[in-house]
This record gives structure tokens, C-alpha cells and sequence, in this order.
């Protein structure tokens, strides 16, 4: 289904171990209300954020809020470890990891079940039928519900789906008119500017064709194109970030829908995640599938001409 998704990862103060505080719940608080009101019903979390604290602040939200949990879908990710045995990052999708990292999130979320568990990026330690085995624990205890993948190919998809009973129904990548691999992807088949793309081409295909949801994180581009206004910004992104006005005012909208809109006319489905904690600015997405249907072809192609610097093939 298409929709906005809200990330969570902003919410909880620091990485460090310092403890949140009641100013930060009351962030999360204000946030969670301003993405509610823009129509948003699916909260993207992940065990590391925020060290944890990024669900520690929303279990807190969501206990001072009568009726809240039945009104929204949560999802987590596990398999990332951050700090651990003298390392600064490594993966484990074993399935004790799996099934302790899965409790301790429902735990800081303080609820009994998500309704999306990801696994956040491929552990190449980890035979897939270990697991299977851990997710099929867990949908039989009724802890998750769906499962899903993050920062996989379609190939490495279609080997975990060999080994699932359910289907995995989304793949969240990083994916926005800046980082636009899995465009590019599509169109310089045969052309030596595939080169300067690596991204695993067929994932796009392969989760449109099997009913996977594409989810978009970084969607709005850390704010490039809407004023972060970088210190050394190259002609091309200067160009596009005037292009997003110009458009924003033929839409009468932000730009902010229209670089989520432009996301979501692709006719794959994607779903884009908003990580912003600014009020005001999850705001000002909300208008991004009205923008998404209004939003011609020749607009469409010339926001990605734009931000490409050149023209296509």
C-alpha cells in the first residue's frame, strides 16, 4: 500500500548511553501528533536507534496515550550491532539475536506485538533457515505479524522467501531524487554510465512483480533541495532545489510533497519514510499524494534531469 511512513530514528536525543530525558518524549510526542495529523499511520523504529532510545521515548508516548496503539502500525528492524565485541558495526541474524533483540523492542515500546519486523541488513554468517525460524517463532507467539526486509537485493529476498511461510512484504532502501541508484538502474542498462551506479539491478522489478512494498528512507533528501542549503552546493543541485520551488508553486504545495510526491508517482509504489522531529515539516509532507497524482510527465522527468546534471541516454 502506498503511504507515508514515519521514522522514528530522530527521536530519543543522543547515540550515546546518556538517558533520555522528559523533553524528549515530549518531542516524540509532538511529532507522533503532527505525523497523525498528516495522515500518517505506520511508525518505521529500529532497535539501535538512538541506542534504543528512540522506542524508549515512543513506548512512553504511546502509554500516556489512551487508544493510541490501536490507531497506528509499528514497525521495528533487528540485526545491526552497534559497539559490541570491540567492534564498531557488525551484523547477527542468528536466531537467539533475533528473538532477543525482537523482546527488547517490544519491551521499550511497551506494547506486545509490532505489526512489521525488518531485518536490517543481511548477516552473511547466518544460514536462512536459522532465520526462518526465529521470524516463524515469533508470528507464532503473535509478537510480529508481517515481515519484511532492509537493504537487500532481490535476489537475497527471493532465497529468505524460499525459506518463509509468509510473504516478506517490504524492502526499505535508501532511495530519493539525490540518491537515485535504483532509477538509474533502470534506463542505463548497456550504457557505460552503469558504472557510476552500483545497485543490484532487478531489485526494483523483483519487488514490484511479488508484492513487496518499497520503502524510501532518506525520501527528502536530508532537506537539500528544501533549504539545508549546503555549504558548496554544485550547479545541478542548485538547479533542482529552484525547480522544487517553481513546482511547489505551480502545485500550491511544499516542496517537501513535491519531492515525496515525485517518489511516489513511480509506478512501483514506493512508500516514503520522513525522518524530520520538526513539526512544521512533517507537515508540510502531507500533501504529497495529491501532488503524486497531479504531477505530469514532463515535471517528473525534469526534476530527474535536473538533479542528474545532464540529460538522459
Amino acid at each position: 500500500m502506498q503511504e507515508l511512513i514515519y521514522g522514528c530514528m530522530g527521536l530519543g536525543g543522543s547515540w550515546s548511553d546518556e538517558p533520555h530525558g522528559t523533553d524528549h518524549v515530549d518531542e516524540a510526542a509532538a511529532a507522533v501528533e503532527a505525523a497523525l495529523a498528516a495522515g500518517i499511520t505506520l511508525f518505521d523504529h529500529a532497535d539501535i536507534y538512538r541506542s534504543g532510545k528512540s522506542e524508549a521515548v515512543f513506548g512512553e508516548v504511546l502509554a500516556a496515550t489512551p487508544g493510541l496503539r490501536d490507531r497506528i502500525r509499528l514497525q521495528t528492524k533487528c540485526g545491526i550491532r552497534l559497539n559490541e565485541r570491540g567492534l564498531a558495526t557488525h551484523y547477527d541474524l542468528s536466531r537467539d539475536a533475533i528473538l532477543e533483540r525482537v523482546r527488547g523492542s517490544l519491551k521499550r515500546l511497551q506494547t506486545d506485538h509490532v505489526d512489521v519486523l525488518l531485518l536490517h541488513r543481511p548477516d552473511p554468517l547466518t544460514h536462512l533457515g536459522e532465520v526462518a525460524g526465529a521470524v516463524g517463532q515469533l508470528l507464532a507467539e503473535g509478537a510480529v505479524r508481517q515481515v519484511g526486509v532492509s537493504n537487500m537485493s532481490g535476489a537475497q529476498i527471493h532465497a529468505l522467501q524460499d525459506r518463509l511461510d509468509v510473504p516478506v512484504v517490504a524492502n526499505q532502501l535508501e532511495m530519493s531524487l539525490l540518491k537515485r541508484a535504483w532509477l538509474e538502474s533502470q534506463v542505463l542498462v548497456n550504457h557505460p554510465d552503469s558504472l557510476d551506479y552500483a545497485f543490484p539491478h532487478g531489485t526494483v522489478e523483483y519487488c514490484t512483480s511479488n508484492g513487496v512494498t518499497l520503502q524510501a528512507y532518506g525520501s527528502l533528501a536530508r532537506g537539500l533541495y528544501t533549504g539545508a542549503a549546503p555549504e558548496d552546493p554544485t550547479s545541478a543541485e542548485t538547479a533542482t532545489a529552484a525547480l522544487v520551488r517553481d513546482l511547489a508553486g505551480k502545485y500550491g504545495s511544499t516542496g517537501e510533497s513535491v519531492l515525496l510526491g515525485w517518489l511516489m508517482k513511480h509506478p512501483a509504489g514506493i512508500a516514503p519514510v520522513i525522518g524530520t522531529v520538526n513539526p512544521a515539516r512533517i507537515a508540510a509532507c502531507a500533501d504529497a499524494g495529491r501532488v503524486s497524482e497531479a504531477m505530469t510527465r514532463a515535471d517528473w522527468y525534469g526534476l530527474w534531469i535536473a538533479a542528474r546534471g545532464t540529460n538522459l541516454p
